[in-house]
């Protein structure tokens, strides 16, 4: 995804149904509300976090169909149960070093992944004590339980649904596509002066607008991240590093695994990024306007990988691995699963290397996502990493 404006990008897009456009009406009129209740101006941060997750109103917290063809973007365990096959590799390693251990899945989408990694796991018998699913929206729960049903029905009893973050766990923790969808706050450098951008009404229509940013850490952060010279806006995101954290000191042993798009810091911040890495999703378009159709696209930045890295072992945990996705899904067996399909002629089969393709090529996700591990307690090395470990960049 390109982080660079694109002037008008919501040309030839597709309008919203009717239902859809009473949906929006009701969210701009509660982000309204909330920016006159702030008194003119809300953070980015408070935006999103309205438009995505504002009960009965954001985007992940409505009814609206996101995932999959018929929505506005594509997860991985979307395209191909290989995704959650080649996971199974890792996972099937950690369960047998902790027996005693959950797995633990946050933001699990519509279930597919849960379906495939179950399924995968059965098949090594090698599955989890529970696979727990961390879920606060009841819409995307409903449709999980349905998924499951349907695709593992011998195997929904081992699974329990979570609202909040066990005080403890062991195990494996997979966040795929999780922190992308954390709200950051927006930090704009401009003639040398420092701003945070938010939203405000200019003439009844949402806008960026610019209040001054004093002496703190928000500031302190962008400081230290961004070039040293220059015009330059871009994210800084406390929540994601703290839900990290948080995740790390509550960590009797294991593996927390982070699936997303994103960069170490050197590429996050570098120069010709200067216009941050925000973007909305709409029927599989990227738009670069962040409040474009706010509650009816998703809302997404990337992932500064060593801000979360960092926040890990400050939580206690330390690196035990950081690759691309493609070289990551290769090593847990990938192209092997893909040869498992039989006949390189068969439609079943050149349906899974075309999703193969997207999730391992360079220009599609294979490069610009990421795999992260963080590990406490758990000695040796972490399948998924013997080759290709890129640790020294974070």
């Amino acid at each position: 995804m390109s982080t660079a404006p694109h002037g008008d990008d919501t040309a030839g897009l597709p309008p919203p149904s009717l239902e859809a456009r009473v949906h929006g009406e009701q969210v701009l009129a509660h982000i309204t509300a909330a920016i006159d209740e702030a008194g003119g101006w809300i953070s980015f941060a408070d935006y999103m976090g309205v438009v995505l997750y504002a009960p009965g109103l954001g985007y992940y917290s409505a009814g609206a169909r996101k995932f999959g063809a018929a929505g506005d973007f594509v997860t991985a365990p979307e395209l191909t149960p290989l995704f959650g096959a080649a996971l199974a590799t890792p996972a099937a390693d950690l369960i047998g070093r902790l027996p005693d251990g959950d797995l633990i899945e946050l933001g699990p989408g519509t279930g597919r992944l849960a379906a495939d990694l179950l399924n995968a796991l059965a098949a090594k018998e090698r599955l989890p004590r529970r696979y727990r699913l961390l879920e606060v929206s009841a819409d995307l729960a409903a449709r999980q339980r349905e998924c499951l049903r349907e695709r593992a029905p011998a195997l929904l009893p081992r699974v329990d649904w979570i609202e909040i973050l066990p005080p403890r766990w062991r195990g494996l923790m997979i966040a795929n596509e999780v922190l992308d969808a954390v709200p950051p706050h927006l930090i704009a450098r401009q003639r040398g002066a420092w701003f945070e951008r938010g939203v405000s009404l200019v003439g009844g229509r949402l806008a960026l607008a610019d209040q001054p940013l004093t002496q703190g850490a928000l500031r302190d952060a962008a400081s230290a991240a961004f070039p040293a010279e220059g015009d330059y806006v871009s994210e800084i995101n406390p929540a994601a590093q703290a839900l990290v954290r948080s995740l790390a000191e509550c960590c009797d042993a294991g593996v927390l695994l982070i699936i997303d798009y994103g960069f170490p810091a050197s590429e996050y911040y570098h120069p010709q990024r200067a216009s941050g890495t925000l973007v909305a999703h709409y029927r599989h378009r990227a738009v670069h306007d962040p409040l474009f159709m706010p509650g009816l696209c998703d809302v997404s930045a990337h992932v500064d990988f060593s801000a979360i890295a960092r926040a890990g072992v400050a939580g206690g945990m330390t690196v035990g691995g950081y690759a691309t996705q493609a070289r990551f899904l290769i090593n847990c067996g990938i192209l092997d699963a893909l040869a498992a399909c039989g006949d390189p002629q068969t439609s079943t089969y050149l349906r899974q290397a075309a999703a193969v393709q997207k999730l391992l090529s360079p220009a599609e996700m294979g490069e610009l996502f990421k795999v992260l591990a963080l590990v406490r307690g758990v000695d040796g090395e972490l399948v998924g990493f013997s080759d290709g470990d890129q640790g020294h960049r974070l």
